[in-house]
């Protein structure tokens, strides 16, 4: 009858180290799995109340357009896709990026304008070199001539 009190006795404290590693799981699931994921939400629920016409996106399907129009009540947005007007659910935008096409373009052609600048310095040198060299054979010709006479 002894034995049996100390088996009893030891399946209720197995009860609660079970219970106790099952409590210990689950708050570890919440920790890495469901907060991590309400983070995210959050944060593009922030984004999309953010939009505004003319920012850049780039789409779930990774579709990059300009946002022409926001319809609220729809809950829908009208893509600028270089001259092609899309609708989409506001849903399916992934992100709003800040860089705008004309930013990019604006540097290349400052690189444009300051290399034909260097090209018209190149070939100002070349004329330079060109001139002198001319000059040069004048003067070795003139120097040729004087000695001749």
């Amino acid at each position: 009858m002894l034995g049996n009190l100390t088996i009893a006795a030891g399946g209720a404290g197995g009860g609660y180290s079970t219970l106790i590693i099952l409590v210990v799981f689950l708050a570890l699931m919440y920790f890495l799995m469901l907060r991590p994921q309400q983070k995210q939400q959050k944060k593009h629920r922030d984004m999309m109340s953010q939009l505004k016409k003319g920012d850049h996106v780039i789409t779930i399907g990774r579709l990059h357009g300009v946002i022409d129009e926001i319809n609220q009540a729809d809950q829908t947005a009208t893509l600028d896709c270089d001259g092609i007007y899309l609708v989409f659910d506001l849903r399916a935008i992934a992100q709003v990026t800040s860089q705008a096409p004309q930013a990019v373009t604006a540097p290349a052609a400052e690189e444009a304008t300051s290399e034909a600048a260097s090209d018209d310095k190149s070939a100002d040198s070349a004329a330079d070199d060109a001139a002198s060299d001319a000059k040069a054979t004048d003067d070795a010709t003139d120097s040729t001539d004087d000695s001749a006479k």
